[in-house]
């Protein structure tokens, strides 16, 4: 066990844990959220998906200890003021969600492509979406939603 340092969502925290636990695990855990979703555990699903320092990753597969002073985002982090940010408002106007646990990591992958590429092409959004489960088959209404976002 050791004493690790995370910021997540601009809150600083500090677990007692097993340097190799996934950071999942902390999160719902130790922290206490209920998001990300525990899904495949493989890294297959993208349930689990945070944004660590703009990039897309998934937590089912990352060792706690190895993000370091990166700065993690989690689905409750992207809203300000309770207001949704731009992309869980697509995902709402274009009635994505039907079970809705996937929606975790569509929407965090979304935020981190748009970070990166404000206007993506089709390709680019097929691209960063690449891997991603949903059982329900929204796949049509995710990309509308992406590219609701990408106007907004």
């Amino acid at each position: 066990m050791a004493k690790i340092a995370l910021n997540v969502d601009g809150k600083s925290h500090t677990i007692n844990a097993d340097p190799d636990m996934p950071l999942l695990y902390a999160l719902r855990d130790d922290l206490g959220l209920d998001n990300p979703k525990f899904g495949c555990g493989l890294a297959q699903c993208g349930a689990c998906t945070v944004i660590i320092d703009g990039q897309a990753v998934r937590s089912c597969v990352t060792p706690v200890d190895s993000v370091g002073k990166g700065k993690v985002t989690t689905l409750a982090g992207i809203q300000k003021n309770g207001v949704p940010h731009k992309v869980q408002a697509a995902f709402i106007a274009e009635q994505v969600p039907q079970c809705g646990y996937c929606m975790n990591g569509w929407v965090m992958t979304t935020v981190a492509l748009l970070e990166k590429t404000p206007k993506p092409t089709d390709k680019q959004i097929e691209d960063a979406l690449t891997g991603l489960k949903c059982r329900c088959a929204t796949h049509v209404s995710i990309m509308r939603a992406v590219k609701r976002a990408a106007q907004a």
